[in-house]
């Protein structure tokens, strides 16, 4: 039976589920039970990632955008971007849905929209 503090509300169950997943390994062990690890990537590859970037409502913003989202998925269809102009119409909102096929893609499409000079914003 475990025991409770003083300061927690009596009406918490006295004995632990018996569903818990194993013990972790002490501190320092080599490796950690195959039912407690996280998978590397909680995204299935390949699959459909939509991403967004704000960016200045200027000429050529969008085809920048789609150009970036070709380097990194070939097959990518420009016709598929989503726009949201800001109320003020000085910034634009895309919505751009790439084929990820792994985290060192997305990494690099994330790292290369965020220093372009028009981009604001990537999500």
């Amino acid at each position: 039976m475990a025991i409770l503090p003083p300061d927690l509300p009596a009406d918490l169950p006295p004995e632990l589920p018996a569903d818990l997943p194993p013990e972790l390994p002490a501190a320092g062990a080599a490796e950690v039970p195959a039912a407690v690890r996280l998978p590397d990537s909680l995204i299935p590859y390949p699959s459909d990632f939509p991403i967004k970037v704000m960016g200045a409502q200027a000429e050529g913003f969008v085809e920048a955008i789609a150009a970036i989202a070709r380097q990194f998925d070939p097959g990518f269809d420009a016709s598929t971007i989503e726009q949201r102009p800001s109320r003020g119409g000085k910034y634009l909102g895309l919505t751009v849905t790439i084929t990820a096929t792994s985290r060192e893609q997305l990494d690099e499409v994330y790292r290369t929209l965020s220093t372009h000079p028009l981009v604001k914003v990537v999500l």
